[in-house]
């Protein structure tokens, strides 16, 4: 696999931790978020560190993160939600109510989002930072530390093959986060749990 090759695998499958933790919070507020309203709100509830000495670079990393997690959220709820992503008008909205709204593969916003080289960070830092994220997400959630689950257990709870690919795996991974997040009504929030350390195995 080529370098170029290696850096599109690394783009594609980095799970931005973020995710869930905007997905709560939309969840129980749908509308009247703006990017540095939600930075704000994520802040407060520990989610969000500073991320660099530059007061410049902070916000444009904080921004980054959010807008990365928000157009990974929106791919992940489609069809069944609409995330209407805009830096000043974050909503949202069940599809049903929402004509017209799908995924724009060609959008240059969200190209340049979903793009983690874009960060300004080495790959390492940007998984060190990730990790880190990971880490206070599965504190959130009552996580333990994970240590009875391994490779072959994470993949029998996902109902996957022991040669499943990252791609599979990822997408097995939020089926069953959006399954089973305790925000739905049919959510579960042992079964989100555990699934959460299934995943901090897996993504590896």
């Amino acid at each position: 696999m080529s370098e170029q090759e290696l850096t599109a695998t690394f783009q594609s499958y980095m799970e931005n931790p973020l995710v869930w933790p905007i997905y709560e919070v939309l969840r129980k507020r749908p509308s009247g978020w703006k990017v540095h309203t939600l930075a704000s709100h994520l802040s407060s509830l520990g989610f969000m560190p500073i991320l660099d000495a530059s007061p410049e670079k902070d916000l444009f990393k904080r921004n980054f993160l959010i807008m990365n997690a928000l157009y990974q959220l929106q791919e992940t709820l489609y069809p069944e939600k609409w995330l209407q992503v805009k830096a000043m008008d974050i909503v949202l909205l069940s599809v049903t109510s929402v004509n017209g709204s799908e995924i724009d593969e060609d959008d240059p916003l969200r190209d340049y989002y979903i793009h983690w080289h874009n960060y300004e960070a080495e790959e390492g830092e940007v998984k060190r930072l990730l990790n880190e994220f990971w880490t206070k997400y599965r504190k959130h959630v009552g996580s333990t530390n994970g240590a009875d689950m391994d490779r072959s257990k994470a993949l029998r709870l996902f109902k996957l093959p022991d040669d499943a690919t990252p791609s599979t795996i990822r997408k097995t991974w939020r089926k069953l986060a959006l399954k089973w997040h305790p925000d739905r009504e049919s959510g579960n929030s042992e079964k989100f749990r555990v699934l959460c350390e299934a995943w901090h195995v897996l993504r590896h």
